[in-house]
């Protein structure tokens, strides 16, 4: 079995009360997603995935299945492939065989996670190399020590860009083009814009399993902060806003309550709610424009018959004319 070079870079505890005592202080309050994923928050968004409403993680997973082969053709063999937020490793698996990279650095802020997905992959691929890195890497995005040289690929699926707001999308983006340096190629999900009623449904499930998941940011501050929040008091809430073109989750109040963190009180009015997550989507234009402005070029662009998803290939652009866009790429 290949050895795991494990590289635990996260930030300490402090820096997750910092940021939920800042949030918690704002109005509307607000709290970053990245903390939903302790490790039973990462075993519940798991379980979204697999959903019938959520039909991002199907979609994405059949366009990278169907054009896996024609992906490994644009990039080639022998990269180091590197995927922020790789906690799952369950779609590299689709591009592995054909990419056959050197290395793998898979991303995760979610440490017991990260450590198990890359444990699986080992035994699934004894000839990869295997460098998984705990870090927040929507702050700091570097590579391990010990990871080899080579072309570099980042793998950023999911549509968890949308997770950004559009103008720190575009700072993530540069850090990725940073990160991949000259030439270097970033393979990207993005959610398509699509009937308001699609989305609903998609981050407001029959089951609850994502009320579940929102509520559970709520237990792990009690259980690693102290805090006192009362989960029967807090509902999941979810909406399209077709202005922004994003979807929004909130935990919205029951009632007016109290709720005490590192000895302050924090007043909720009834009704009034936490901002736990935007979801933004985009048109396949509107994605390459913003990606430009973090100094990608496109390569090929595949999306599903119902237009629901699209996957990007990118290219850290040059002056060079053999890295201008190939126009013969599956562009619908």
């Amino acid at each position: 079995m290949t050895d795991i070079q494990f590289h635990d870079l996260h930030s300490s505890r402090d820096e997750f009360s910092n940021d939920v005592i800042a949030g918690l202080s704002q109005r509307p309050a607000t709290i970053p997603p990245k903390y939903f994923y302790d490790t039973r928050g990462s075993r519940l968004f798991d379980a979204i995935t697999e959903l019938p409403e959520y039909y991002p993680t199907r979609t994405e997973i059949g366009i990278l299945t169907d054009n896996a082969a024609e992906i490994a053709r644009h990039i080639g063999t022998g990269s180091l492939l590197v995927e922020p937020g790789g906690g799952s490793c369950a779609k590299i698996r689709i591009l592995l065989e054909g990419l056959h990279p050197k290395a793998y650095v898979p991303m995760d802020i979610s440490r017991d996670h990260l450590r198990v997905a890359a444990q699986e992959l080992a035994v699934a691929y004894p000839w990869l190399e295997i460098h998984a890195s705990c870090t927040d890497y929507s702050r700091e995005m570097r590579l391990p020590p010990s990871a080899p040289n080579g072309t570099r690929v980042a793998f950023f699926p999911g549509s968890s860009i949308g997770n950004f707001d559009p103008a720190h999308a575009i700072d993530f983006l540069t850090a990725i083009a940073e990160l991949v340096g000259p030439a270097g190629y970033l393979l990207i999900g993005v959610d398509l814009k699509k009937e308001s009623s699609i989305l609903q449904a998609a981050y407001d499930d029959a089951a609850g399993v994502t009320a579940r998941f929102n509520l559970n940011l709520l237990t792990r501050i009690n259980r690693e902060l102290g805090s006192n929040f009362d989960l029967g008091g807090w509902q999941h809430k979810a909406f399209y806003d077709a202005t922004q073109g994003r979807i929004e989750m909130h935990l919205m109040s029951r009632y007016g309550q109290r709720v005490t963190l590192n000895h302050r009180d924090y007043l909720f009015a009834e009704g009034e709610t936490i901002h736990t997550e935007n979801s933004y989507k985009y048109t396949t234009d509107e994605f390459i424009a913003l990606a430009a402005q973090a100094g990608f070029q496109p390569q090929a662009l595949w999306c599903d018959d119902e237009q629901l998803f699209s996957v990007h290939l990118l290219r850290v652009q040059t002056n060079s004319p053999e890295d201008s866009p190939n126009h013969n790429a599956a562009i619908p």
